[in-house]
């Protein structure tokens, strides 16, 4: 079985419905109740929670026993029965509070041969970065736990964009930073399907893959294919660096808004590079932005 963290997000759930395709027995763990595939067993807990066993978790899913049970309780069976797990740092666990490491160390003690950590470009790119060195820290304990593992490290998200949906469907207006600086965001379905890959195919195990798209594109540029997309003329407003930054830190610890902001604003050379891992691991090239615009326009409409 296959324990897959940040199961219902942009890469959880078309990693989860790869998994359950090809045939392997899945537990979806998420913070939120979503929508898995058939026979995948869904897991509702918060996996920061890890950091006080006391606090409670709730299953739910069909094999899930009914009610609120401890945390510990809930995830020790799920490990001890799981071969693999897909490692996801999604909301709190990004936090002070979180606790990732736990979550190895837990995964360790109870079996688990193998992990897929979801990193970040950056540990390369700005490895002094706060969140940079917790998440090295990160790479280098699961590296020590377990005997297989691959490390999967994108650069920014083309769903980033998503956070300009509400402002495109009800004033058909972007607002966000940066608006020339070009960087090469990669699609979230083909992170889904690198560490799909590394999970199920042995040759991958060892890998530290940087994963990004296939050309530098700015926040105007994105824009540009949204309007394509829709069909519709979309206004751009440039934010301040200030403005951008108070925005972010409602979904995201100020520390991380920070660094990403950094990046958005003055890539590196090295982040704006276009990666090599899709073309390793997966054989073809990764899929530009414009086509995960055609794929998700109804989000903005």
């Amino acid at each position: 079985m296959i324990v897959v963290t940040g199961a219902t997000g942009n890469i959880g759930r078309p990693l989860t419905r790869a998994l359950a395709e090809a045939g392997e027995r899945v537990t979806a763990v998420s913070r939120r109740p979503g929508p898995v595939p058939a026979g995948v067993r869904r897991l509702t807990v918060d996996l920061a929670d890890l950091a006080d066993p006391a606090d409670l978790a709730d299953p739910a899913g069909p094999a899930d026993p009914a009610g609120p049970a401890a945390l510990a309780d809930v995830l020790e069976p799920v490990l001890t029965e799981a071969k693999a797990l897909f490692l996801l740092l999604s909301g709190d666990l990004h936090g002070p509070s979180g606790a990732p490491a736990e979550l190895v160390r837990r995964a360790a003690a109870a079996g688990v041969r193998r992990i897929v950590l979801l990193s970040t470009q950056g540990v390369v790119t700005r490895p002094f970065g706060p969140t940079r060195i917790a998440m090295r820290s990160l790479e280098d304990l699961v590296r020590a736990s377990v005997p297989e593992w691959a490390i999967v490290r994108p650069g920014g998200f083309a769903s980033n964009t998503l956070w300009w949906a509400e402002s495109i469907r009800t004033g058909r207006l972007v607002a966000a930073p940066f608006g020339d600086v070009a960087t090469p965001v990669v699609d979230p379905a083909d992170i889904a399907e690198v560490a799909a890959a590394c999970l199920l195919e042995d040759r991958h195990l060892g890998g530290a893959y940087e994963l990004t798209g296939p050309e530098v594109i700015s926040p105007r540029g994105q824009t540009a294919a949204l309007s394509a997309a829709l069909g519709v003329p979309l206004r751009f407003h440039e934010l301040s660096r200030e403005e951008a930054a108070a925005a972010m830190a409602r979904s995201m610890p100020v520390e991380l808004a920070d660094d990403t902001l950094d990046i958005l604003g003055a890539p590196s050379a090295a982040e704006l590079r276009i990666g090599p891992g899709i073309r390793e691991v997966l054989g073809r090239d990764p899929r530009p932005f414009a086509a995960w615009a055609a794929r998700h326009v109804d989000a903005f409409r």
